[in-house]
């Protein structure tokens, strides 16, 4: 006897990918890689083993996809931050506190980044891991290199200014955010750091010209 078709129906489906992963990733990120175990995933997402592996495959598998999202949230997040009509100084500015208010965003305590924070140990003896962030980290790098390149063809930036390692320090202020952050460093302390190296990129490489003219010119009343 042959069943009709359409009187079968599969099991509906009982969790909603995104906000499992969701969970999923505050779990990995309150407690690291190595430390969260699968009870703890299961706890997190509500759904049991059988259930997590039929998703998203084994602890490393849904790591990795909590990962990658992280990495395109982030680099959504700084390309609305580096939009090209505000000046150089202003992105740069929009990105920390972008950045600190994902850092700060815990519910009892300061996360920091979450690459940072659960990929740095995981990687020693991972390498395709290790190459995912390493990635991770100059995809960041490119991002703040574009928007300097493009800030040095409009003058903001001196001609013989490299972008290249103007970009990479950059970024290492976002890692030092992101590691001060979890180590319970306020953010107004925080904040104040991120605009010391907001100025330190912008007019320390602005064109000796220009920095001659906006000195010579008074302050507003």
């Amino acid at each position: 006897m042959v069943q009709n078709s359409k009187t079968k129906r599969g099991r509906p489906r009982a969790y909603d990918p995104d906000t499992a992963l969701a969970r999923a990733m505050a779990a990995f990120w309150d407690t690291g890689y190595s430390a969260t175990s699968l009870d703890d995933l299961s706890a997190a997402t509500g759904m049991n083993r059988p259930s997590l592996y039929a998703a998203f495959g084994d602890k490393r598998a849904l790591y990795r996809k909590a990962l990658d999202q992280y990495r395109a949230m982030g680099e959504a997040a700084m390309a609305d931050a580096l939009a090209s009509d505000i000046p150089l100084d202003e992105a740069l500015r929009r990105v920390y506190r972008t950045a600190l208010s994902v850092y700060f965003s815990g519910e009892t305590s300061a996360r920091g980044c979450f690459m940072i924070g659960t990929a740095v140990t995981a990687v020693v003896v991972d390498s395709e891991l290790r190459a995912a962030l390493a990635d991770g980290f100059r995809s960041f790098d490119r991002a703040f290199e574009d928007r300097i390149r493009f800030a040095q063809q409009n003058g903001e930036i001196a001609d013989g200014a490299d972008p290249t390692i103007l970009a990479q320090l950059a970024s290492a202020v976002l890692y030092f955010l992101a590691i001060r952050s979890r180590a319970g460093e306020t953010r107004a302390a925080l904040e104040a750091a991120a605009e010391g190296a907001v100025a330190f990129i912008c007019v320390t490489a602005k064109p000796k010209a220009r920095r001659d003219r906006e000195d010579r010119t008074p302050p507003a009343r």
